[in-house]
């Protein structure tokens, strides 16, 4: 395993028209309107996908049947500015529980005169243990985080 790779931390940030707290708000309590289905375990059948509000909050999917899945923690909860994930999806695509496994997400909003900064960066990918090198390659690919993200952007968008 490349050591010096599954060290990088995957980033990603874009302008948007909208102010720090709404963009904020769609990523967060809007999560269901713009996260891909494909990214879920439900798929087209999922109920939603959200984050409890609060610091220490599951970030969970519901699908059909009383399913539910949960895929990480919010480690940070800072409205308007800030927000942190425990990733606790395993290379194998499967829920991990153990917060030692668990790779990291923040994603910040920054004021830009009328329009937010919005800065993303998944870091210690490594944490995943086997496999991590060929994870991080696929979640930095154009059909990972990159379109995932376009999704949100999308959506912030369409409030316009």
């Amino acid at each position: 395993m490349n050591q010096q790779a599954t060290m990088q931390s995957i980033r990603w940030s874009r302008e948007i028209d909208t102010t720090p707290d709404r963009a904020f708000e769609i990523f967060t309590r809007d999560l269901a309107s713009w996260w891909p289905a494909e990214y879920t375990w439900s798929g087209d059948v999922m109920e939603t996908i959200a984050l409890e509000p609060r610091q220490g909050g599951r970030c969970y999917e519901l699908g059909p049947h009383g399913f539910q899945c949960d895929w990480g923690r919010v480690l940070a909860w800072e409205p308007g500015e800030r927000l942190v994930l425990a990733w606790q999806i395993s290379p194998r695509r499967e829920p991990e529980p153990d917060p030692a496994k668990a790779s990291e997400v923040e994603i910040s909003f920054n004021r830009n005169g009328s329009t937010t900064m919005v800065e993303f960066e998944h870091r210690h990918i490594d944490r995943h243990g086997e496999g991590s090198d060929d994870y991080r390659k696929a979640l930095a690919s154009e059909a990972g985080w990159p379109w995932i993200l376009s999704r949100y952007v999308e959506r912030v968008a369409g409030d316009a």
